[in-house]
């Protein structure tokens, strides 16, 4: 199996991807398609990124994703409210008719993504159609269900990748053609990605996506917990309902290879002075009076050696490694595979937080998880906690944990490009 292409289903059920009625922004109601767009709800760094967004726009599609109120129940409502306000007043229009959408992100780097978003079957982890690599966190599922229930909607799709092949040539085919055409709309977001959406509507060409992908298992490569919220709400519904299916944009990573990326944390009580007091005897600590670019490059260095973090938030870097081996024998569960116990991410867990800072990682309270560096160690120094930035786990070792069925600790990658939230919607009354 590949991080990026995964092996044949071994049951005769596989993807099952379903065209639905795309829930639209109309342009000429919003100031624009850029400004009413936000990263997925778990990148948007809160609070300074959620405020910026709701300026942008009074429609950005964070009013949505992430309401705002004194309590969770008050925050769904809202969202709730505000869906049907906006859908009422033509903020949003439901599209003629059901389709696949084709989606590309380009970046100014040379990167070009495609792929097809559509209503994809929610299957039981039994089936192993769908492969997750993350464990998940309950209050986290309970949010988005909860937001899920009252919006009665998919407002952003979460991102599984596929390996394509001489079976899926008509796939690609049509999506080839689909980019040929004028798209639907056409923007370039705050952050440099330029996106582009089409309809697939023709019922023979939708049928043959269908058929063809029914042959693949997929990769979760983000959506963790969107994934495990859409099987929740499943199974909270009879079937046949909308509720059996989820929205999703699938990737094929033959083509398009994903980037991987490490997810920070940031630990909200404990200040750096205390972290490197109790690292002492238990792991190298060294300080770098370097930007952080310099500081990152040699945390990548170290990383090739071993466990390796770089702690931030009092001015300066301080890069963590070579643990002392007697400490993660004495910490590290030795219930699962060499490449599971010697992740960065289960050392962090497992031997820092637990056992050296005991700082408990079930709460947002206590520790936050962060796509993007620099606003990472910002946010450390002015609230005087220790950022923890970690190194990016190989392709490699993600796709044989996969293999396995072993799922890494929670927010352990970042998979990108990720889709814009905003762009399609599925409201599960159309």
């Amino acid at each position: 199996m590949d991080i990026a292409g995964h092996p044949e289903a071994t049951t005769p059920r596989g993807l099952e991807l379903t065209p639905f009625r795309g829930l639209r922004y109309d342009p000429d109601r919003v100031g624009s398609l850029a400004a009413v767009t936000s990263p997925p709800y778990d990148v948007v760094v809160r609070p300074d990124g959620l405020l910026h967004l709701e300026s942008a726009d009074p429609h950005n599609i964070v009013r949505l994703i992430l309401p705002q109120a004194a309590t969770p129940e008050a925050r769904n409502a809202q969202a709730a409210a505000t869906l049907k306000r906006w859908r009422s007043e033509g903020v949003l229009r439901p599209d003629p008719e059901p389709a696949l959408y084709v989606y590309e992100q380009r970046d100014g780097e040379g990167l070009l993504q495609r792929g097809v978003i559509g209503a994809l079957r929610v299957s039981d982890p039994a089936e192993q159609i769908v492969l997750p690599h993350e464990d998940v966190m309950p209050h986290v599922v309970a949010d988005r269900a909860a937001l899920m229930r009252a919006t009665s909607a998919n407002l952003e799709p979460l991102l599984l990748t596929y390996r394509g092949d001489d079976t899926t040539a008509g796939t690609t085919g049509i999506v080839e053609r689909a980019a040929a055409r004028p798209p639907l709309l056409s923007t370039v977001t705050e952050d440099g990605y330029a996106h582009r959406l089409w309809s697939v509507t023709d019922p023979a060409e939708t049928a043959l996506v269908r058929r063809e992908l029914a042959g693949h298992q997929a990769l979760i490569a983000d959506g963790h917990h969107r994934w495990a919220t859409y099987r929740r709400l499943r199974a909270e519904h009879p079937s046949p309902s909308a509720w059996d299916d989820g929205l999703v944009l699938l990737v094929d990573t033959a083509r398009h290879p994903l980037r991987v990326r490490a997810i920070h944390r940031l630990l909200h009580g404990l200040a750096v002075p205390d972290a490197l007091t109790a690292l002492k005897g238990r792991f190298r600590v060294r300080r770098l009076d370097a930007p952080l670019p310099r500081a990152m490059a040699a945390l990548g260095e170290a990383a090739e050696a071993g466990n390796a973090f770089l702690l931030a938030g009092d001015g300066a870097f301080h890069l963590v490694d070579r643990p002392e081996p007697e400490l993660l024998e004495r910490t590290v569960p030795d219930d699962r595979p060499a490449a599971w116990r010697t992740l960065d991410a289960t050392v962090l867990h497992a031997t820092l937080l637990a056992h050296v800072w005991h700082v408990p990682d079930d709460s947002a309270a206590h520790v936050s998880y962060i796509h993007d560096t620099a606003a990472t160690v910002e946010k450390a120094e002015r609230d005087g906690g220790t950022a923890v930035l970690m190194h990016p786990v190989r392709e490699e070792v993600v796709r044989e944990l996969a293999r396995q069925g072993v799922t890494m600790p929670r927010k352990s990658t970042s998979f990108g490009p990720k889709p814009a939230s905003g762009l399609v919607l599925r409201a599960l009354d159309l």
